[in-house]
């Protein structure tokens, strides 16, 4: 498996609105879409800067794993995607290989299958997800 490129940076945030005026006023960003993602529990506004995606993340219910993040750490970057070719595959060579991921088969959501590696222990405390297929806010 090898990262193609990076796919998206996410930032975990406590109010999306007001991270949405911070990120658009001070970086000049416009936004590309912004959507809630309910089996997730997450509400996201994309943005992109050159190829690269920027989403801010804000939780929807006190339980999620963004939520979680935030009380442990802070807002913050949550996470890191790198597009792969394909994911199956990939998840097959990094448990080959003994790479702990959370998940044993890709999700799907929006058009993309990805899949998590498990942190801190393989990635350096980054939560790394590897994702393929375009993203499509309307699937």
């Amino acid at each position: 498996m090898k990262a193609e490129k990076i796919d998206h940076i996410c930032i975990a945030v406590k109010d999306l609105a007001q991270a949405k005026k911070i990120y658009e006023e001070t970086l000049g960003l416009e936004l590309s879409t912004e959507y809630v993602a309910e089996n997730e529990k997450i509400k996201v506004a994309r943005y992109y800067i050159g190829e690269v995606a920027l989403e801010l993340m804000e939780s929807t219910t006190p339980d999620g794993e963004v939520s979680k993040f935030i009380r442990r750490q802070g807002e913050g970057v949550f996470l890191v995607s790198y597009k792969v070719a394909d994911v199956t595959a990939g998840l097959k060579e990094l448990q080959d290989k003994g790479i702990k991921t959370i998940d044993q088969e890709p999700r799907s959501l929006m058009g993309s299958r990805y899949a998590f590696i498990q942190p801190p222990s393989e990635m350096c405390g980054v939560l790394t997800e590897i994702i393929d297929g375009d993203f499509n806010p309307d699937e």
